[in-house]
């Protein structure tokens, strides 16, 4: 990913907190030299020193077939808030521009035995579901449902390589980052104001600008 050095991010933690809060990810990988991807909800394990992206797909997707192969070459890509910036919200001539949060994570795929899918279930749907009333927990389900397990495949990556992009108008002056809050405020659509909140809570943290 071209990452120019103003928007890099390299604090592996806050890299880390981005990702299970973003956790909607694609997975690339290649088939006879063709990309293929997937849109997944994706876990994030640490174990012993090494990180994991965890997850599964339908058994009908042949893009299994790819992590099953040995693939050493697996892109994950994670996507944050994004949003267009008119240049006429600057103090001087320039020209438009998107802000966005961007991370790719590169690594080895394997799958996952049937005992390690059940364990990743387990964790995701407490993830998702222990504030819900009548939770819809792994211990909650029917064996009827549990042997649904059959119809899909699960994988883990573990984490070789990660590139991560915050263009946020950091190469911008602090009035000019200002005026981009507040104008990205009266877009009127939800990425926009997403966007904004962010810069916002960036600049009264003190990062840049």
């Amino acid at each position: 990913m071209y990452t120019p050095n103003h928007f890099k991010v390299t604090n592996v933690d806050e890299i880390w907190d981005f990702v299970q809060e973003n956790s909607f990810g694609t997975i690339v990988t290649t088939e006879q030299g063709k990309p293929i991807a997937t849109h997944l909800p994706l876990g994030l394990v640490k174990k012993d020193d090494d990180y994991y992206i965890t997850g599964h797909m339908a058994y009908a997707n042949p893009q299994w077939k790819t992590l099953e192969a040995a693939n050493d070459n697996v892109l994950v890509m994670f996507q944050g808030p994004h949003a267009y910036i008119s240049s006429s919200w600057y103090k001087h001539e320039n020209v438009p521009t998107w802000n966005y949060q961007s991370v790719h994570v590169y690594g080895t795929a394997s799958i996952m035995s049937e005992q390690e899918l059940e364990e990743d279930l387990i964790l995701l749907l407490q993830r998702y579901e222990r504030h819900r009333n009548n939770a819809a927990l792994w211990e909650n389900l029917s064996s009827k449902t549990k042997k649904q397990i059959k119809g899909i495949v699960g994988f883990k990556i573990i984490v070789v390589e990660i590139q991560a992009a915050y263009k946020l108008s950091q190469n911008r002056s602090e009035t000019d980052y200002i005026e981009i809050i507040n104008k990205l405020k009266k877009e009127g659509n939800p990425n926009s104001k997403q966007m904004a909140e962010l810069m916002e809570m960036r600049f009264k943290n003190n990062v840049n600008p």
